[in-house]
């Protein structure tokens, strides 16, 4: 670093900020973070045990709070390593949202605003460490079955406070557990789509055909086929791109290839995403609308971000979908990218693969998906799959705890099952929001289920989590896509609020529960008061 450079105003202005960014957290750390336990060997005398299937960022941060507050846990996970989705995505990938309203636990320290893969997976691993959850995590360890002991929660219907479920994992050699927080997220294995034409090789593992089976004497796409979580390791250098959908990953899977090379990229967008900026005040601004979907007013916002992200390509703004009606894209680059004419964007139906590309129907603006009229054909050398992730199945719990019409994303306080209030479903279970699901919720819905774990009488009866349902439906009746399948975040901080308020015997855990403070187990208070003495005798 020169002299020139180091008083600059620009590296004095940058420092500054880094410096406050950090003392940021650094108090929220200080007033927030439930300190973990002594050693590897506590609780010694656990409140419950808790079996957590998921060790993403969701399951080690509920795992974290758990054992904090003096509860034994146990994680299971199918794979080899901490850090769920994050560990299976492109390096490059990184937070759309600004790392401060992505704090999935209390003790997390961001180096930056939005830090990428390596920096979120570390973070993940030093709690996961910190929390002494490392003895605590069996890997490569699928979760076949999840069974509820034979003879318990029979009265739950009717007397919630006197009957409690007990939960056996797989085979059962981990013992009872108390509760199961399943946070498996809403992320699976990479979603291929098997669209006519694409190669014969992918055929056995794409998952849906548009169109029908390939024809056998069709021609077939003679250039790479690869999903977007795979582009690490993918030679762009020159070549062409054809991004297949719009969402995310599309928009960083244009942003990656263009970075690593690629001549120019083609964007086939089935369904038009709304694309809001990456700035914290307005994203915060936008997920406090208290009502989770469109109302008469909602075209303000929508005004506000097409002037402030659309500026000279209005034609992207998407013409029959609310701002308030799906997850948005959060990013600052990709209008620009597409008037500078790095990437082509084309809303279309997609008819078949050709050797050099794809033939699509071309639709305008206004027009709905199937509208197209006019077909085109667009070449491209290599295919990326932004077509997400599969949901993963549920299929390990053998008792009926999702009865139709109370699943996903149906649940209570879209979190619980509505037929045992030991279920928890945090991040498992949602559909669209505008919010983060790295956030303080992970904290509070755990916190929930250690209270009606400690206090028999805060628990709900499945009428009352059914009624909870109900009563969102009819208050967001209408809702695209229905009542729980979007929300923001000021809505969800809503149902939170109120939980405690129309149980006002629950009051008296809102401290507890809204901000972690009051349950701190005593034989973790003698250890590091031994410890202490120890160290100044």
């Amino acid at each position: 670093m020169t002299n020139g450079s180091l008083f600059s105003p620009y590296h004095w202005a940058e420092g500054t900020f880094a410096f406050f960014y950090v003392l940021v957290q650094r108090v929220i750390i200080w007033f927030f973070k439930p300190p973990p336990p002594p050693g590897p060997d506590y609780p010694n005398n656990p409140k419950g045990r808790i079996a957590v299937i998921g060790a993403g960022l969701t399951g080690v941060s509920s795992a974290a709070h758990a054992i904090a507050h003096g509860f034994d846990v146990v994680i299971y996970e199918q794979g080899d390593a901490v850090g769920g989705i994050w560990a299976h995505v492109n390096k490059t990938s990184g937070l759309q949202l600004n790392s401060l309203l992505y704090r999935f636990h209390p003790a997390v320290l961001w180096s930056c605003p939005f830090p990428q893969r390596d920096e979120i997976l570390n973070e993940i691993r030093r709690i996961w460490k910190e929390y002494q959850l490392e003895p605590r995590t069996q890997f490569n360890t699928p979760v076949n079955s999840v069974r509820r002991v034979e003879g318990t929660g029979q009265h739950l219907q009717d007397d919630p406070s006197g009957s409690q479920s007990k939960w056996i994992i797989n085979d059962g050699e981990d013992g009872e557990f108390d509760a199961v927080v399943v946070t498996v997220g809403t992320c699976g294995e990479p979603l291929r789509i098997n669209f006519p034409g694409l190669p014969s090789a992918d055929e056995g593992k794409a998952d849906s055909d548009q169109d029908g089976k390939h024809e056998g004497k069709e021609e077939v796409f003679e250039g790479d086929v690869i999903h977007s979580s795979e582009l690490d390791n993918a030679e762009l250098q020159g070549k062409r791109i054809l991004v297949i959908g719009s969402g995310a990953s599309g928009v960083e899977s244009v942003e990656t290839a263009l970075a690593k090379g690629a001549k120019g990229c083609v964007m086939i967008a089935r369904d038009d995403k709304w694309i809001i900026p990456r700035n914290m005040i307005v994203d915060t601004l936008i997920s406090a609308q208290p009502f989770g979907r469109e109302m008469p007013l909602s075209f303000i916002w929508e005004k506000i971000v097409a002037l402030w992200n659309y500026r000279g390509a209005s034609e992207l703004v998407p013409a029959h979908l609310g701002l308030f009606e799906g997850t948005p894209v959060v990013n600052d680059e990709f209008v620009k990218i597409v008037k500078s004419g790095k990437c082509q964007y084309v809303r279309g139906d997609i008819q078949r693969f050709t050797k050099r590309g794809v033939r699509v129907k071309v639709r305008g603006r206004e027009d709905k998906p199937g509208e197209g009229k006019e077909e085109k054909e667009y070449d491209g050398d290599v295919v990326v799959l932004a077509t997400g992730f599969k949901k993963p199945e549920l299929s390990f719990f053998k008792d009926e705890l999702f009865p139709e019409g109370y699943d996903r994303p149906n649940l209570y306080l879209q979190n619980f099952s509505t037929e045992d209030w030991s279920v928890l479903m945090t991040n498992s279970a949602y559909q669209n929001a505008i919010g983060t699901v790295g956030h303080f919720h992970i904290g509070i819905y755990m916190r929930i289920l250690l209270t009606f774990l400690m206090d028999p009488d805060a628990r709900p009866t499945p009428k009352d989590m059914k009624l909870w349902v109900d009563v969102i439906r009819f208050v967001k009746r209408g809702a695209r896509g229905g009542a729980l399948s979007f929300f923001t975040y000021m809505e969800l901080t809503i149902w939170l609020l109120l939980f405690h308020i129309f149980r006002l015997d629950r009051l008296r855990w809102m401290f507890f529960i809204m901000q972690g403070w009051g349950v701190y187990p005593e034989e973790y208070k003698q250890a590091r008061r031994s410890r202490s003495w120890s160290m100044h005798g």
